[in-house]
């Protein structure tokens, strides 16, 4: 699947894949009670886009650990980034909760249940020259064993909770009210 446009939203709807399940590719995205099956960044692309109540679920019988995003934002002014929002995340591979497809990749995993498939790094700075220097991955009142944040990496951002709740608030996505218009919502 592959969102390019602003302004969409999904409700209720499942998307499953091994590899690149969802493209994530530009503009302002919603999710709500979604599912999304992968195992090697299985949400990927440019979007600012919140994922709400949506279950994240890996594919079993990986020999390595994957990857459950691959943000690409890579300037610091760029809007884009990855929110997840009162998920779950388990299934029967281990991942990272994300990889850096560009320095300034930004992913926030808020009040999210996660099980033991999480590797304890947290997340991969990939490629990036920076090493995860300028990344924004962070992490807020998630639960499960595999929200222990002992090992995660250095560089995994501390969220102040005015930050948590300008990535956690629906004008993130949604400044103008453009949700609200939708008949469904």
């Amino acid at each position: 699947m592959m969102v390019l446009g602003d302004r969409a939203s999904f409700y209720s709807c499942s998307f499953v894949g091994v590899q690149d399940t969802l493209c994530d590719l530009q503009g302002r995205h919603y999710f709500k009670d979604c599912m999304i099956q992968g195992a090697v960044d299985f949400v990927y692309g440019y979007g600012q886009t919140i994922y709400e109540d949506c279950y994240l679920v890996t594919v079993p019988g990986l020999p390595v650990p994957g990857w459950v995003t691959a943000n690409g934002r890579s300037g610091p002014d760029q809007p884009g980034g990855f929110v997840f929002k009162n998920c779950w995340l388990y299934g029967g591979s281990k991942v990272y909760l994300g990889r850096a497809w560009g320095s300034y990749s930004r992913v926030i995993f808020y009040n999210t249940n996660m099980s033991d498939i999480v590797v304890p790094q947290g997340w991969d700075s990939w490629l990036t020259p920076d090493k995860g220097a300028n990344t924004t991955y962070g992490e807020a009142g998630c639960t499960g064993p595999g929200s222990n944040g002992q090992f995660r990496v250095p560089w995994e951002k501390k969220l102040s909770p005015d930050a948590v709740q300008q990535f956690t608030d629906i004008t993130y996505v949604d400044p103008e009210g453009w949700l609200a218009k939708q008949a469904w919502a």
